[in-house]
């Protein structure tokens, strides 16, 4: 996950990087002779990398804008935490500040994706930044 815009930057970087070599690549196949379906086979972990890459970086465009995934199982709410840090344009050292944590202690908690974390935790960080969430409870249709 893109938690900076540094990252982003870098990997719009390597977005690029990942465009050029993959045509380079193809081009170096088709000269050695292989067929199409040996190229594509080839350069098959290549486009995989670039696509996961691909959709980190659409992740972090959506949440910049302030949109959302919705949470539909708590041990979500860390990766909504986080995005909700980037969206205010928070970094982890204003984070820690509020908390009167170490960096380093919301740094391990966001590269966890908060996971484990105790429900005072949880709200601590989103008092911290400002947060509010609201938790809408349906029947999951399996009967009691």
């Amino acid at each position: 996950m893109i938690k900076n815009e540094t990252a982003y930057q870098k990997a719009q970087e390597k977005l690029k990087q990942d465009k050029d070599f993959i045509l380079r690549e193809k081009m170096r196949f088709t000269e050695m002779g292989l067929t199409d379906e040996q190229i594509e086979m080839a350069i098959e972990p290549l486009l995989s990398f670039h696509e996961q890459l691909k959709k980190e970086v659409e992740y972090y465009e959506k949440i910049k804008r302030g949109s959302f995934n919705p949470i539909y199982k708590f041990t979500d709410i860390g990766k909504n935490l986080i995005a909700f840090r980037i969206y205010i344009n928070m970094t982890q050292a204003e984070l820690a500040r509020r908390l009167e944590v170490s960096e380093a202690q919301v740094s391990r908690d966001e590269r966890n994706e908060y996971y484990g974390a105790t429900a005072e935790k949880i709200e601590a960080v989103m008092n911290a930044m400002g947060m509010r969430a609201t938790i809408k409870i349906e029947d999951a249709g399996l009967g009691a």
